[in-house]
């Protein structure tokens, strides 16, 4: 539930266009909703600015349908993270209410557009690869959810450091860049040589078997020779995002 509910029902209870049981009716599941299977926190966006994230790995599409179904009810802004196609189909008849993107994995409440987003400042999401592409979306989308403006840089890999060099304009202009790289993963300690903002990287599980699954480029990134550098998870575009529009919004205060 968002302040700006609450701030409704009170003032509807106050003027007298809501009765004493309407009112408690609408203040029902907060700040805890129990749907069984689990128990929605319906008062973090007040306490941290952002709703509770539904994380869809793991979770049968039922399940997922009930969480998110829940929090639209109670007029929260949804972003469901890791969704499979079986919880695309389960979420289908809220379209109207949410946009499944299938490239970032995602299921969220729809976008404000860019101009009312600009006091949050710029994330830039840069990809080392195609192949990178779905965390890159993951952070981008998140970043976006939260309410800031993203960059969008693709397939700028160190293999062929023009194409970087190429969009470096734009990528300084942000608050603060996501890196996105598999492989070797060092695309985040070139980033960083090159930005005055901070940078987060991002390893993910992209490459050839010596990678093991993104471990090659974690530790390449938490051994960055470059300064400013901080490393989430291996696949982790979710809490990069985050992170990055956390530090976005509070540059550009």
């Amino acid at each position: 539930m968002t302040s700006d509910r609450i701030t409704s029902i009170l003032e509807s209870y106050k003027s007298g266009r809501l009765g004493l049981d309407a009112a408690l009716d609408a203040f029902k599941g907060f700040p805890t909703a129990d749907l069984g299977y689990a128990k929605l926190d319906t008062q973090r966006e007040l306490r941290v600015g952002f709703p509770e994230v539904v994380y869809c790995a793991g979770k049968t599409p039922e399940q997922v349908r009930g969480i998110v179904g829940a929090l639209l009810e109670r007029d929260c802004r949804v972003l469901a993270t890791r969704a499979s196609e079986d919880h695309f189909a389960a979420l289908a008849d809220l379209g109207g209410k949410l946009v499944l993107d299938r490239v970032s994995r995602t299921a969220h409440s729809p976008i404000a557009p860019e101009a009312s987003r600009r006091k949050t400042g710029l994330v830039a999401v840069v990809c080392a690869g195609t192949s990178d592409l779905p965390v890159a979306e993951e952070a981008a989308v998140t970043a976006e959810v939260c309410g800031s403006r993203v960059l969008r840089v693709v397939d700028v890999g160190v293999a062929g450091l023009h194409r970087l060099l190429e969009k470096m304009d734009g990528i300084r202009e942000a608050d603060v860049v996501v890196a996105v790289a598999g492989m070797e993963g060092a695309l985040a300690s070139v980033v960083s040589g090159l930005v005055a903002s901070p940078v987060i990287a991002v390893p993910t599980s992209v490459g050839y078997g010596a990678s093991f699954g993104g471990l090659a480029a974690l530790l390449a990134m938490l051994n960055s020779c470059a300064s400013g550098v901080s490393v989430v998870n291996i696949d982790n575009g979710f809490g990069a995002g985050y992170q990055a529009s956390l530090i976005a919004i509070n540059d550009a205060s």
